[in-house]
């Protein structure tokens, strides 16, 4: 009756507060193609989280409550073939129905992508994501939820398996490709040792297949507990197929597990790597570029392990990691590696002084670089993603170079110059965009302070009857300056709204004694910048102009503004692009004269398109446009991407479907996410 997961209603002891286990899903899962968290508290209760505005999280769904409902219809019964339930009253029913509640590790699948057609026989894609939820008794619950995903009404189906590990510790999933066909399953891990595989059989998802059978991948029953489980896709060099790596930390060893498939079959090759730590692993994480392992233990030492591949199955190459060489005496409590290798994130606490523990523990994150800034320039520019957003912890090694240096090496600009010439993709131009954004800032008076920081000075303001105890008009001028520079110095900082800030630059540039060097290099550098802009913007407002002339017909009004538009690309005497000027000759055909001109919605007058970034009406009333459809944005209610470059409208119930895809679209010139 104590226990205040059994009882929690029983306020005999505190409630438990606190996290069990938190996992991310991938990339694009919410509505606005971000991550979304499942996280297991310690009273035992699944929810998942997502961040739709800003530095906000709500909560989406309650799991477990769901879970519970779907129980409490079943009778607590897995299928009708099972014995009736005893009464609650009976205490080993009870543990009986705890155990098949209480979640123990959950992790999220790779996105699935099918094909559904609608009733007018028109296909589209549509992409779900598998959430397995592993229990105390050994059951899994596996739920499918529909992206983006909303809420309760996302969820698809809940499908619950029986996986017969007893004490089970931990859960991943297994994802295998094999001659275009992708095969499933989850990896189920024991506190008495076993691993092994179970089929998860994905009839809702089309292009899946999966095991006949659970595959044992090890089968002792020694007592060392399973702590973590990470699979790797990898590719045999010598077998020239793909195949799986299956790395999990038992105590203070590694089992590995080499799975792959041939003519004969699944073949399994496993072993252990010892003598790698003299305590117990606590923590183990993977680099899925390259198949690199990292594991801690708890006195300070990270090992990297390497993974070579042989003639039969392959060996591991591993290095010590002293984080006392770089942090001091520390103790370390998990690790974690960034999603393209760049760096390897530490949680620890003091370790001991002079034989004593410390008295209070001060848990801290702690980052090592693990490549290079060539390794990671080499990689951004070989990218198959071609999305910075994607790749930030690459993008920030360079950027710390360029902040540091303050200039872009030689042999960056030349490869980037040459991807640029040979295949012209606009990633290369948003990349080439980034450098040229981070020279600028380099280039830039430091702030003597912090510019996030909030400021420690008294900036109350007394309010009195007494003239004489207000301040003069002179001190307001002053403190509204001042206010307004440290916001410019804000804006810089982030890397953008480049234009506001070139005038305070160069004022600073000018007290520095070097005035006109870094004021002709800086307007140079601004000059790179907004031509590299009005490329990408061209090439969107191409892409905009193509869809207007595959969904329209002909003297259809659209809400985008597409004469504007096309004048706009046409406008520049220097811009020659014969792809641009046949589609607009298509799109002025099938427009028959007509204009549909926007009109402001205050005073009904036209506003014409001169700019792309904002619509001024012949009465001064100024409104910001759209960056993904160019239309004005005529509300109070808008969304910035996350680096605030850009102005994008909500969709609305009205809009086709063709505009509301245009406006799920990242940034243009960052590949950020829009909020």
């Amino acid at each position: 009756m104590l226990d205040r997961v059994f009882n929690p209603e029983g306020k005999s002891l505190t409630p438990m507060r606190g996290f069990k286990y938190s996992s991310w899903s991938p990339l694009g899962c919410d509505a606005n193609g971000r991550c979304l968290l499942a996280a297991l508290t310690m009273d035992n209760r699944l929810t998942i989280h997502a961040n739709l505005n800003r530095l906000q999280w709500v909560q989406l769904v309650d799991l477990t409550e769901l879970y519970g409902e779907r129980l409490l219809e079943a009778g607590y019964r897995l299928c009708k073939a099972d014995t009736p339930c005893g009464e609650l009253g009976d205490f080993p029913e009870f543990q009986r129905r705890h155990s098949m509640q209480a979640p123990v590790r959950m992790e999220w699948s790779g996105i699935c992508t099918t094909q559904q057609v609608k009733h007018n026989n028109e296909c589209r894609d549509v992409g779900s994501v598998l959430l397995a939820v592993l229990f105390e008794n050994g059951n899994i619950a596996v739920w499918q939820f529909q992206l983006p995903f909303l809420g309760k009404e996302s969820i698809t189906s809940c499908n619950t398996i029986e996986s017969g590990i007893s004490s089970p510790s931990v859960l991943s999933w297994w994802e295998y490709e094999h001659n275009n066909r992708k095969m499933s399953g989850l990896i189920v891990g024991s506190a008495y040792g076993p691993v092994k595989i179970i089929p998860v059989n994905l009839k809702a998802v089309k292009g899946y297949f999966t095991l006949r059978q659970p595959v044992v991948l090890w089968q002792e029953m020694d007592q060392l507990p399973v702590h973590s489980i990470k699979c790797i896709p990898l590719y045999h060099p010598y077998q020239k197929c793909s195949c799986s790596l299956v790395v999990a930390a038992r105590g203070p060893y590694v089992f590995w597990c080499l799975l792959l498939i041939s003519k004969a079959g699944l073949n399994v090759h496993n072993s252990h790597v010892t003598g790698l730590h003299s305590l117990p692993i606590v923590s183990m994480t993977a680099d899925k570029q390259n198949g690199t392992v990292y594991t801690c233990s708890s006195d300070g030492k990270v090992r990297q392990l390497i993974p070579i591949f042989t003639d039969v199955a392959l060996k591991f190459e591993h290095q010590l990691i002293k984080l006392s060489e770089v942090f001091g005496c520390v103790r370390t409590h998990g690790i974690a590696v960034s999603p393209c290798g760049a760096y390897l994130a530490v949680i620890t606490t003091e370790g001991m002084a002079n034989g004593l523990h410390p008295v209070n523990k001060n848990y801290q994150v702690q980052f090592v670089t693990l490549k290079t800034f060539e390794e990671a320039a080499a990689q951004l520019l070989e990218s198959s993603v071609q999305n910075l957003f994607r790749q930030v912890d690459l993008t920030d090694l360079v950027r710390w170079k360029i902040l540091k240096d303050k200039h872009i090496p030689q042999f960056l600009q030349e490869a980037l110059d040459k991807k640029i010439e040979s295949c012209g993709s606009t990633y290369f131009w948003r990349f080439k965009l980034f450098l040229l954004r981070i020279l600028y800032q380099s280039m830039q008076k430091t702030p003597s302070e912090v510019t996030w920081k909030p400021s420690h000075e008294d900036a109350k303001i007394l309010i009195s009857d007494s003239p004489g105890m207000g301040s003069t008009e002179d001190d307001q001028e002053e403190g509204t300056s001042k206010q307004a520079s440290k916001q410019n110095l804000g804006d810089t900082g982030k890397g953008v709204d480049i234009d506001d800030t070139a005038e305070d630059s160069l004022h600073q540039s000018s007290d520095s004694g070097g005035r006109e060097p870094m004021v002709e290099k800086l307007l140079e550098i601004q000059a790179q910048i907004d031509a590299v802009e009005m490329h990408l913007t061209r090439e969107h407002m191409k892409r905009v102009l193509g869809e207007v002339y595959l969904h329209t017909w002909i003297t259809e009004n659209t809400s985008i503004p597409t004469r504007g538009v096309c004048d706009f690309l046409m406008s520049d005497d220097g811009y020659d692009d014969r792809t641009a000027r046949v589609l607009i000759g298509h799109i002025l055909k099938k427009m028959n004269k007509q204009t549909f001109p926007e009109h402001c919605s205050l005073c009904k007058e036209i506003l014409p398109f001169t700019d792309r970034k904002q619509a001024v009406c012949s009465n001064g009333h100024i409104w910001l446009r759209c960056f993904l459809t160019y239309q004005s944005c005529q509300s109070l209610v808008y969304r910035r991407c996350l680096l605030h470059d850009s102005i994008a409208r909500h969709p609305t119930p009205e809009d086709p479907e063709w505009i509301k895809r245009l406006l799920q679209g990242p940034c243009t010139f960052c590949d950020s996410p829009v909020f």
